[in-house]
C-alpha cells in the first residue's frame, strides 16, 4: 500500500470513520493488477485506490460493502475471470478484505450530567464514544475529553460526523422531551447494535405516542430500551452511567437482558 494511501485511510479512521481495506493478496494470468495493489472502500461504495478497476474492482467493493453490514472483521475473497463474465483472459485473484475503524461504538445524544459520565465510563469499558449536543458549552473536550464531541443542530449530525452502524451503541438523553424525540426521529432507518432511552414511563410513552402520530415506526421505536438501563435504583448521574453501561455489556455479549430487568420470571 502506497503512503498516500495510508495517510488517507488514517486520517479518515482518526476523524471517525471506517471502511474497508482490499488488498491482493494472490494473482495468476492476466489480471488488472499485481500482488500488493489496495483500495479503501467506505460505507457509501465510494473508494480510494485501486485494484485495477473492471469486474473484479466492481466485485470487491460489493463484497466489503457485504462485510462491513455482516460485523465480521475480515474475509478473503478468489476471483476468477471466466468467459460466464464475458472476460475471457481466464486471469484469478485473490483478495484479503479488512475492516479497518468499525469498533464498538458509543454514541450519546446530550452532553449533560449523565452523558457525560456515561461517556467516562464508555470510554474506560474500551468503547470508542462520541457526544453529540447542540450546545457547546457542554459538549467540547475541555468538559468531555474522554469523546469526539459534534456540536451542530441534531438534523445535521450526519453531514458532521456522526456515522451509526453495526456496532453503535446509542444513548438519548438530551435536555428535553422535544430534543429525545428529534434524537429518536432523526436515528430512524440506521443501524445499531442497541438503542436506549434515558425517562421515566410517562414521558417515554408521551414521547411514544407524539412520534407514532407522526409516522414514525412502531418497529424503530420498538428497538429501543426504555426506560434506559438495568434497574439498581441508580440515582446519580455516575451510578445512572453505571446502569446504562451494565446494560450495553449485557447487550454486547448476549446475555439475558429481559430477565435483568426483571421482564421475565427468573427460571
Amino acid at each position: 500500500m502506497n503512503a498516500e494511501l495510508l495517510n488517507k485511510i488514517n486520517q479518515e479512521v482518526q476523524n471517525g470513520g471506517f471502511g474497508a481495506i482490499c488488498t491482493v493478496i494472490d494473482e495468476s494470468g492476466s489480471t488488472p493488477r499485481s500482488r500488493g495493489a489496495s483500495m479503501w472502500v467506505r460505507p457509501d461504495g465510494t473508494i480510494a485506490g485501486t485494484i485495477g478497476g473492471g469486474l473484479i474492482e466492481y466485485e470487491a467493493i460489493q463484497q466489503a460493502l457485504e462485510l462491513m453490514k455482516s460485523g465480521e472483521a475480515s474475509r478473503l475473497w478468489h476471483k476468477s475471470l471466466t468467459a460466464a463474465d464475458g472476460m475471457v483472459c481466464g486471469g484469478k485473484a485473490s483478495v484479503f478484505i479488512e475492516v479497518v475503524g468499525l469498533g464498538d461504538e458509543l454514541v450519546i445524544f446530550g452532553a449533560g450530567h449523565v452523558g457525560r459520565a456515561t461517556a467516562e465510563l464508555g470510554a474506560f469499558a474500551g468503547f470508542r464514544v462520541t457526544v453529540w449536543d447542540e450546545r457547546p458549552e457542554f459538549a467540547n473536550d475541555e468538559r468531555i475529553p474522554w469523546a469526539r464531541n459534534v456540536v451542530c443542530p441534531i438534523d445535521k449530525i450526519y453531514e458532521n460526523g456522526v456515522k451509526l452502524h453495526s456496532r453503535s451503541y446509542v444513548v438519548i438523553m438530551t435536555r428535553g422531551h422535544a430534543l429525545d424525540a428529534e434524537a429518536v426521529r432523526v436515528t430512524e432507518g440506521q443501524p445499531g447494535a442497541y438503542y436506549g432511552m434515558i425517562g421515566s414511563r410517562s414521558k417515554i410513552a408521551a414521547v411514544r405516542a407524539k412520534l407514532l402520530a407522526e409516522g414514525v415506526s412502531a418497529a424503530h421505536l420498538d428497538r429501543i430500551y426504555q426506560p434506559i438501563g438495568l434497574p439498581i435504583k441508580a440515582e446519580t448521574p455516575n451510578e445512572i452511567a453505571v446502569s446504562i453501561m451494565s446494560e450495553i455489556i449485557a447487550v454486547k455479549y448476549g446475555a439475558d437482558v429481559k430477565r435483568l430487568r426483571g421482564e421475565t420470571a427468573a427460571r
